[in-house]
């Protein structure tokens, strides 16, 4: 059955984060043949639209309002329900992000649908609609069927690939008009304490540090091999809990979700709330001085050894690979 779906793109520095891409990509499976609307809120955001074109967004539209510069649960609620009451959806896909997790339910809600929260994989059988998505922290997987009504999903980063890029796309970015009012949050100032460069959630490669770094310099080593690799630093709920980094680094169970290609774990002893967080990463590498650390049993590879010299050793390594390169 082909429905119109709409697919909110989300944007943070001026540029669209990667499960924008991903959640069209994902929309064009729920779409069964039919229109995928790509959708921007934001203070000025038309210009984003081609990207959403060139990932697969049969016609874009967006509502521009200076009180949608930060997003506020009120004001991107407001805007997204004129589009939503223009367009007359099927289906409306969200990146399970911070923002998709505070917005998508908050709406599902208002219009009596429900929710079908991070979904990692879509896919059409039998007539219907089936996501899968992770449940008891990601010891096993449900899949939801879906066969009529208003359509919710939110989507993992970093496991529905986007569609091929076609850069000579392009094409009208449409305004909606709406009214942003009565917001009863203001936000004064963003204050980013993780460090600066990939985005950790949507990162293709993490290299976490656990109390096995022992302080904060400890974590420079696995900096520097994050940077060389093109990643982002993360850490364990221990590291975070000693001080030795701040808690938006942290992943797990009541920390981040993270499904990169290449998980590299140091000092990492491998405490089942962790796992929560990372075990359905592509490749797990782990490095420990303990043989028997529960890291091991659900790494690819394992190297038993100190970080502060194997870490580094990495590094050099892929230096001279990307030098070779």
């Amino acid at each position: 059955m082909a429905r119109k779906v709409l697919v909110l793109g989300e944007a943070r520095d001026g540029q669209l984060r990667n499960v924008s891409f991903e959640a069209i990509a994902a929309g064009k499976t729920v779409a069964e043949g039919g229109e995928v609307v790509g959708v921007l809120l934001g203070e000025s955001v038309s210009s984003l639209g081609n990207d959403l074109y060139q990932y697969g967004a049969d016609k874009v539209v967006a509502v521009e309002d200076a009180k949608l510069a930060q997003y506020t649960p009120d004001g991107f609620s407001q805007a997204l329900m004129a589009v939503i009451e223009q367009e007359n959806p099927e289906g409306i896909i969200f990146g399970h992000t911070s923002l998709g997790k505070d917005l998508a339910p908050k709406i599902a809600s208002k219009l009596g649908s429900g929710l079908i929260s991070d979904a990692v994989a879509v896919e059409e059988a039998g007539g219907n609609l089936v996501f899968t998505r992770p449940i008891y922290s990601g010891k096993a997987f449900e899949k939801k069927i879906v066969t009529d009504g208003l359509l919710f999903a939110t989507i993992r980063p970093n496991n529905i690939a986007p569609l091929e890029k076609d850069a000579g796309k392009s094409g009208e970015v449409s305004t909606v008009s709406a009214e942003i009012k009565d917001l009863r949050t203001i936000i004064k100032d963003v204050v980013r304490k993780a460090t600066e460069g990939v985005d950790l959630s949507e990162a293709k490669v993490v290299v976490a540090g656990g109390r096995g770094v022992k302080s904060e310099d400890g974590f420079e080593p696995l900096k520097e091999l994050a940077d060389v690799l093109g990643g982002a630093v993360g850490a364990s709920r221990g590291a975070c809990d000693a001080d030795y980094c701040d808690y938006s680094l942290q992943i797990g169970q009541t920390g981040k979700v993270v499904t990169p290609d290449l998980y590299i774990a140091a000092g990492i002893s491998g405490a089942i709330q962790h796992l929560a967080g990372m075990s359905n990463s592509k490749v797990i590498v782990a490095i420990n001085k303990d043989p028997e650390a529960n890291i091991f049993k659900v790494a690819d590879y394992g190297i038993v050894g100190d970080l502060f010299e194997v870490v580094p050793m990495l590094t050099e390594e892929f230096k001279k690979l990307k030098v070779n390169a």
